[in-house]
């Protein structure tokens, strides 16, 4: 997409739909131009004069995400939806520029109403365009309101990029033009006009005429072609997870087909066709409780009883070879393979699946055991690392590790590193490593300084490309205001995205803390080393975590 707007007011009218028909305009004169509605009433009619008036062609089915009582009973599952159905509508298109236009003005007060939409631009990784009305306004409160605004925008993670003053007379232009003289973006005054109107045939072109008049096309494509550094909120990020899983599908095993979490998580995946799922399970008994719970789409997976002669004297076969040098025995390995995650492990060792999600039933220690005994390490591993994809409102960081290894030596550190940079690059992060201590380039000592020390050392020895910088305390990796003044020569200080903890219990407690106290979406964690990929669940889990880690491992997969 060159050209993606989203176009907001305060109001959700009073001159909103002016400007939502003019920028469409200018738009479709460069090239197709589809129209989008994040919350609208199906039975509102704006939505169709916009279809009509870009002619695009775009099934009117994909301009609308959802109606706004939903929207005001559900923003999470609403966010969602909405950028899935975006992505429905931008696919089916494939045009070159997407109006999309927020909510409209109504008659149930809700006082986040503004902010929602600011967090879907976000979302949508749209700038915004403002449109903010005179009627009721002097100049001074246009520039307040625009500041208000500005600053809701802006904390979502998207960015104003022009203003729209509507409902002008010649004398609220010229005091809001007075007002807003030191504007950083563009801002036009649109005459106030009546738009659309059952009573008059011409509105349309009456709109488009006082938009032109205030706004030629050249400003408007020049604004919307300013820089944009878009965000990647939670909701995009885990569309574009499920998406980037869905395009080269692979097999994920499942070893707790009898949790309910488990079996809604998979019915999810399987309507989508996300994934290929191979749930371990006496089919008949899963989809008997699959329709006890309302799910529809548990037929379209593959099933495999642990008492399955023809897939079990195989697996211990080829167990026994695995673990020949252990004293593998044939009668061990039948016992052995009782265990489901042991099962479901062999499973993907036998190349009947591309990875393994298990943990919402069983212990770290269940899942991690088996992988480590017949999957092994990568040849280039020394371990296994566990690292959380973080969420934050606005970017995805990698946290490691949180979930493995206890006290790492300088050399494991190192190893957990470069490990945890290979992730984020593997989900489209561009690592920034910061090697985390209670010290910042040597303004504390002590052993552990001096370990963390050593461990960048390694790294920069071993990975001489990978932007890194340590020791850092945490404020300073993060914040580019506090790397100011305790790096102040550092470019990587203050952005970092790889944040590697100097062992399991800073790790541990600092993602949990981090995504309980600051909403926060944790994915993972990535099992890291291995040579087919096997993710551990929490056994907290809730069913977003399953399908999110059930996507994750299978992108992990294509790689």
């Amino acid at each position: 997409m060159s050209n993606t707007v989203f176009i907001a007011s305060p109001e959700g009218g009073n001159g909103r739909n002016v400007v939502a028909y003019g920028v469409l305009k200018a738009l479709a004169a460069r090239g197709a131009t589809g129209v989008f509605r994040p919350i609208a009433c199906r039975r509102e009619g704006f939505t169709t004069v916009l279809l009509d008036a870009a002619q695009a062609g775009q099934n009117p089915a994909t301009a609308r995400g959802v109606c706004p009582r939903r929207a005001r009973k559900d923003q999470d599952g609403s966010r969602a939806d909405i950028v899935a159905a975006y992505a429905t509508a931008r696919e089916q298109l494939q045009g070159e520029s997407m109006v999309i236009v927020g909510s409209d003005h109504s008659a149930v007060f809700d006082p986040e109403g503004f902010l929602l939409d600011a967090r879907i631009a976000a979302d949508l990784k749209a700038p915004v365009m403002l449109a903010v009305c005179t009627i009721e306004r002097d100049g001074d409160e246009v520039k307040a309101t625009v500041q208000a605004c500005t600053t809701q925008i802006e904390r979502a993670g998207s960015k104003v990029v022009g203003v729209f003053v509507t409902g002008c007379t010649d004398d609220k232009a010229a005091d809001a033009k007075r007002a807003m003289s030191d504007s950083p973006v563009p801002v036009w005054t649109v005459d106030k006009v009546s738009f659309p109107s059952q009573d008059d045939p011409d509105a349309g072109r009456k709109a488009l005429d006082a938009f032109e008049a205030a706004a030629p096309q050249r400003e408007v494509i020049d604004a919307l072609d300013a820089p944009f550094d878009a965000s990647t909120t939670p909701y995009a990020f885990q569309y574009e997870l499920l998406s980037k899983a869905k395009s080269d599908k692979k097999t994920i095993v499942l070893p707790e087909g009898s949790e309910d979490r488990i079996i809604k998580a998979a019915d999810y995946l399987l309507a989508r066709d996300i994934v290929d799922l191979l749930i371990v399970g006496d089919r008949d008994a899963i989809l008997e409780r699959g329709r006890q719970l309302g799910l529809s789409a548990l037929d379209k997976a593959r099933y495999q009883p642990m008492d399955d002669a023809a897939v079990l004297d195989p697996m211990v076969d080829k167990l026994c070879e695995l673990r020949a040098k252990k004293g593998m025995t044939p009668e061990r390995a039948r016992q052995q393979l009782q265990d489901p995650s042991y099962f479901g492990t062999m499973l993907v060792v036998m190349g009947r699946a591309d990875g393994l999600v298990s943990g919402s039933v069983h212990s770290t220690a269940n899942t991690v055991r088996p992988a480590l005994q017949v999957i092994k390490t990568k040849p280039d591993a020394s371990l296994v690392s566990g690292a959380f994809l973080m969420c934050f409102k606005d970017h995805v960081a990698v946290f490691a590790d949180c979930a493995i290894n206890l006290n790492p030596s300088a050399e494991q550190l190192a190893d957990i590193a470069i490990q945890s940079a290979q992730t984020a690059r593997a989900f489209g992060i561009e690592p920034n490593v910061g090697m985390l201590s209670y010290s910042t380039l040597g303004s504390g000592k002590g052993p552990d300084v001096d370990l963390v020390e050593a461990a960048t050392a390694l790294v920069r020895e071993k990975a001489p490309d990978l932007s890194i910088v340590g020791s850092i305390q945490f404020d300073a990796a993060w914040s580019p205001t506090v790397a100011a003044t305790k790096a102040p020569n550092d470019p990587v200080a203050g952005h970092v995205n790889v944040f590697v903890f100097p062992d399991l219990c800073a790790g541990n407690i600092a993602y949990k803390a981090v995504q309980r106290s600051s909403g926060a979406l944790a994915i993972g964690p990535v099992l890291q080393g291995l040579n087919k990929p096997v993710n551990d669940l929490s056994r907290g889990a809730l069913v977003d975590d399953i399908i999110n880690t059930v996507a994750l491992t299978a992108v992990e997969a294509q790689n």
